[in-house]
């Protein structure tokens, strides 16, 4: 089967789409972070986004190796959300319900792909699901740990670290201000429980 007439090409186009959505409405997630002064849950966005970013960039990629001649159109029907506003938990909390219908989306794309004929296309889609899973769950451990004012303060001493100089201390609540370098408290790396999972996992 041609790509250009299966429904996996429609498929490749609306994920493209999907996820160019996505790593905007993360630039917006990450504006409101960086502007009240989170900036470490900033950076830990804006790298989500960059990797938005690289799976829009393989979905068009596969697009265009499929197709000989120049492409001037796809047509697709699909919704996408227009949830998120300007509450910075609120959006964490979206992000992550959105990155699980991603998933689930992105899974029935790959059985279709394995259907057509397009085993690399359906491995594309099943690496993109095990992301947008790992996503999904650091947007609703960034939400929790907001909405229960536990980002800045454990039950048990921990180690903080200052992202910007790389000065420790351990306590169950960080500095307001670096001893060190005199950055924010916003700049203190935030201690979440799937950056462990994920580095436990990545060294199996």
């Amino acid at each position: 089967m041609k790509l250009s007439e299966s429904r996996t090409y429609e498929n490749l186009a609306r994920s493209y789409a999907a996820e160019c959505q996505a790593r905007t409405r993360y630039e917006f997630i990450e504006y409101g972070a960086r502007y009240n002064g989170y900036k470490n849950i900033a950076d830990i966005i804006d790298e989500i986004a960059y990797q938005e970013f690289n799976h829009a960039r393989m979905f068009y990629t596969f697009i265009q190796d499929g197709e000989d001649e120049q492409i001037d159109n796809i047509d697709i029907v699909a919704g996408f959300p227009f949830r998120e506003k300007w509450d910075l938990c609120e959006n964490l909390r979206l992000a992550s319900e959105d990155e699980d219908k991603d998933a689930k989306a992105y899974i029935e794309f790959a059985n279709i792909a394995k259907e057509e004929g397009f085993p690399e296309i359906a491995q594309l889609f099943l690496d993109t699901v095990e992301v947008e899973k790992y996503h999904k769950i650091v947007f609703k451990e960034l939400y929790q740990q907001m909405k229960d004012g536990t980002l800045y303060k454990k039950e048990k001493p921990v180690t903080w670290i200052c992202a910007d100089c790389g000065y420790m201390a351990t306590g169950t609540e960080p500095w307001d201000e670096c001893p060190l370098c005199k950055a924010k408290r916003g700049s203190v790396k935030l201690i979440l429980e799937a950056q462990k999972i994920r580095y436990k996992h990545s060294t199996k």
